[in-house]
């Protein structure tokens, strides 16, 4: 069983991957056996988890691109491709929020900003690198959503409202793919420990306010996501698609 998660042979893109889920998953992969393409705005930010993928022997190619912008992210796909040959798993995980607001007051601008950054970012990389996977067969695709898709969270609305385009968007594309040979499933984070929610947990207020709908009690570790991704990437997942696969401590069986 356990050669069923092994990467061997096999390559990867992984968005937003300079930090946080993004740098666990592309470094769990590395170590699972695959060469991986490494995405973040710039290639300077990508120097750790370069280092990490080829200290696991792996093949890593920087691919530094901003995904909210369509030709910059076809060009992304191109480098990738002409890194490592061909792509076999694609994991949009790049998406973040920084709007924390009422609707009320959020200005329109600034829901606009969300949805480019957590929603058409990943339509632009399906658009780039559907072809290839379709034209080649097969593939694994995994989406990184969000509890707040799922279940939603006050003052997270534009936030919650991308995630949950996006879980819409997953099930769609392994519809239309899935004759194809092509897989795709959301992964779904709860609350993580990372940069992302750092400013929570400098709070012990805030912090036991978000901990105490957690079933678990705890923040999650990006690790434990890549696990999740491992599995929806690896053969282990073959006859899995269209699903959300939660990492949350319970949060969502509330």
């Amino acid at each position: 069983m356990a050669t069923a998660f092994a990467l061997t042979g096999l390559t990867a893109l992984v968005t937003g991957s300079s930090r946080g889920i993004g740098r666990a998953i592309a470094v769990a992969f590395a170590k699972a056996g695959a060469d991986v393409a490494l995405n973040a705005r710039t290639e300077e930010a990508l120097a750790e988890t370069r280092s990490a993928v080829e200290a696991s022997g792996r093949k890593a190619v920087v691919v530094p691109a901003d995904v909210t912008d369509a030709q910059a992210v076809g060009r992304m796909v191109d480098e990738a491709l002409g890194g490592l040959g061909h792509l076999d798993i694609v994991v949009n995980n790049a998406g973040g929020n920084t709007l924390a607001l009422p609707l009320v007051e959020t200005r329109f601008a600034g829901w606009q900003k969300v949805q480019r950054f957590n929603l058409e970012s990943v339509v632009h990389v399906l658009q780039a690198v559907g072809p290839h996977l379709l034209e080649r067969g097969g593939g694994s695709v995994v989406n990184v959503t969000s509890i707040a898709g799922v279940s939603p969270i006050s003052r997270m609305s534009a936030y919650g409202a991308a995630k949950a385009g996006v879980i819409s968007l997953t099930r769609a594309m392994a519809l239309e793919w899935a004759p194809r040979g092509v897989r795709v499933n959301a992964l779904c984070p709860g609350w993580t420990e990372t940069d992302l929610t750092a400013r929570l947990r400098e709070s012990e207020e805030r912090e036991r306010a978000v901990l105490s709908d957690v079933p678990m009690g705890r923040w999650g570790k990006p690790e434990e996501l890549a696990g999740a991704a491992l599995f929806l990437a690896s053969a282990a997942s073959s006859y899995v698609t269209g699903q959300v696969l939660a990492v949350d401590g319970g949060f969502t069986a509330r």
